[in-house]
């Protein structure tokens, strides 16, 4: 027998050597942050980070070990203090969720299991199926649909447009790639549409040119006779269309596409449907909001976030398909290391893998499974009427402010608007408002977000927070109104 290499005759590892002491800080950092969100409403919700905590994290790389008393300590005086702000009730930028306390909780014990989501047959696959067919219900999609858990609403559409691309293709595109193909294939979706379906078909490799970007009516819905016109052109002049992306509510305004009439649309015309459900696909949560989502269920394909309107911890989202098979054969590849087997951890039927391009996968799973069972699914559809009932609220708040105007219509649970006192140009106004929403970030006192709408510069609250009250959508509008008005005499000198 060879000699023991003298490395090994003290073997270590990474787990503690003092299981008691660590036992011990676990439970503070439980303490602590629990605290930190039960009180979250006395923080301001974001701050300029400053310089000093900037300074602090350009450090040489550790080669030594440092006591993780102290690195817990460092993230408490530097990194804490310092967050995004989502998890605040007067957050409202962008469409970013808040989380909840079991969310943290379940992210702990995920990590504890550890488990690679990408196959082979051990529990936590089992419960991400089962979190799997419950978004399946809720969406409405057929029993059969596939499904795969994802970081979020860009990679759920590009899974969509992924197996959309395999599927009307006309040729094995995964084989021949699209370099050696005489096709020219096209893709639709309103100029309101998320940036990631350009992005998706950029990366695919059909390329932004074929993505064609069709008007929309004075809803912000995509322009059903537009998109007639388009696909009658493309195919003209020997294009090959093979999907329509439609809205189920947009970044910019909430706005719904018809989408019943762009499923019948696109089953006339052979043409692949998908929604992106990024912001209202989980709404069918609520019978009433549901109602605004009628034709989702008809889609080939539906990309949908989690972390946004179920308010759980960043990332997850969920991309569906129709046909499992199509799902499958535009992902699925088993090299020999990744056979299956009939018994054995290497068995079962659930290889994530296959459906999607991750093969290392994380937990995403348990946080839905206990959010959802610990609320039901009832209490979640009452959360989003809550959450658009407060944007209707803050809509006649700002009607009924003259110096307010808002810019766009309000469908679901995003309101656009601007600080307009009257007597300026367009560029003055936009000058105006971008000043008035950096000063009311750095107030720390709310954080809405941004668009421009037909040239418009206006402000943006996309409400999926579930803590937010209607006294703080009254606070919001106070401070607009003083900061517009600190801010007007200056700005029409200029």
């Amino acid at each position: 027998m060879e000699p023991v290499d003298d490395t090994l005759r003290t073997e270590e590892n990474i787990d503690p050597q003092d299981w008691h002491a660590m036992r011990h800080l676990s439970h503070r950092m439980v303490d602590d942050m629990l605290d930190y969100l039960e009180g979250i409403r006395e923080h301001p919700v974001w701050h300029p980070i400053p310089q000093t905590d900037k300074d602090f994290l350009i450090q040489p790389l550790p080669l030594e070990p440092q006591p993780v008393e102290e690195v817990y300590a460092e993230f408490l005086e530097h990194i804490l203090p310092n967050p995004m702000g989502n998890i605040h009730p007067r957050f409202w930028g962008w469409v970013i969720g808040t989380g909840s306390p079991t969310g943290v909780m379940a992210e702990m014990l995920a990590a504890t299991m550890n488990p690679n989501m990408g196959g082979a047959d051990h529990i936590a696959n089992y419960v991400e199926k089962q979190v799997i067919e419950w978004l399946r219900e809720i969406v409405g999609l057929p029993e059969g649909t596939s499904g795969l858990l994802v970081s979020g609403g860009s990679v759920a559409n590009l899974v969509g447009l992924a197996v959309a691309r395999s599927a009307k293709a006309g040729f094995d595109v995964r084989k021949e790639g699209l370099q050696c193909s005489n096709h020219c294939l096209t893709v639709y979706a309103s100029v309101e549409a998320h940036s990631c379906i350009k992005k998706g078909v950029e990366l695919l490799g059909i390329g932004s040119q074929s993505l064609r970007l069709i008007p929309v009516n004075d809803a912000y819905q995509i322009d059903l006779e537009a998109l007639q016109i388009a696909v009658q052109a493309d195919r003209a002049e020997g294009r090959q269309p093979i999907m329509v992306v439609g809205n189920a509510g947009t970044v910019n305004t909430g706005a719904i596409d018809d989408l019943r009439a762009l499923a019948d649309f696109c089953q006339r015309e052979d043409l692949w449907f998908h929604v992106d459900g990024a912001i209202g696909g989980v709404a069918g949560s609520s019978p009433t909001l549901k109602l605004l989502f009628a034709g989702m269920e008809r889609a080939d394909s539906v990309a949908i976030d989690l972390h946004k309107w179920m308010y759980m911890p960043y990332e997850i989202g969920c991309a569906f398909v129709r046909d499992p098979q199509l799902h499958r054969n535009a992902f699925a590849e088993t090299p020999e290391y990744l056979a299956h087997a009939d018994r054995g951890l290497a068995g079962g039927t659930l290889w994530f893998s296959e459906l999607g391009i991750q093969l290392s996968r994380g937990f995403r799973a348990l946080k839905a499974w206990m959010m959802i069972k610990e609320q039901g699914v009832h209490k979640y559809g009452r959360m989003m009427e809550q959450n658009v009932a407060q944007v209707r609220y803050l809509t006649e708040r700002i009607d009924r402010e003259p110096e307010l105007e808002r810019i766009a219509p309000v469908q679901l649970n995003i309101v656009c608007f601007r600080y307009n006192p009257g007597g300026m140009d367009e560029e003055s106004l936009n000058a105006l408002n971008k000043e008035l929403l950096i000063l009311l970030h750095e107030s720390g006192v709310a954080v809405p977000s941004y668009t421009t709408l037909k040239g418009k510069y206006a402000l943006r609250v996309a409400n999926t927070n579930q803590r937010s009250r209607l006294e703080d959508f009254d606070i919001l509008v106070d401070e607009i109104l003083r900061l517009g008005r600190q801010l007007t005499p200056a700005m029409k000198e200029a």
